[in-house]
């Protein structure tokens, strides 16, 4: 597994327009972020769909800078979680990501209401 190199995951981070604060974390608080999000979700998705919607994109992120087998045991956790992967809850680059589908079976109020209100429930 060869890995990109920071500088390669700085530029292409840049040139996506993402939060000085990724950038600067570099690989391994992209990988970090990821990480916390799936123990928060593990835990009981608390928030809205557009937090949800954020929080996906960090995994997108990690696709694009090439960062996806760093992401194995946190991706098998997440899709652990998920339930309804017949919906599309995000629309990501790349197109069909796996992880735009479905959502925490354990998701708080918050998220549920909003994925009924954008009528996707």
């Amino acid at each position: 597994m060869t890995l990109p190199t920071e500088k390669q995951v700085a530029d292409i981070l840049v040139g996506r327009g993402v939060p000085s604060r990724l950038v600067d974390g570099g690989a391994a608080g992209l990988l970090a972020a990821w990480a916390a999000f799936v123990e928060q979700a593990e835990a009981g998705y608390s928030f809205g769909l557009d937090d949800y919607r954020n929080d996906l994109d960090l995994r997108s992120l990690i696709c694009h800078t090439g960062l996806d087998a760093a992401a194995v045991n946190e991706d098998a956790r997440f899709r652990n979680l998920l339930t309804r992967m017949d919906l599309e809850v995000w629309s990501s680059d790349p197109p069909g990501a796996w992880w735009t589908f479905g959502y925490p079976a354990n998701s708080g109020s918050d998220l549920l209401e909003d994925l009924r209100a954008e009528g996707i429930l």
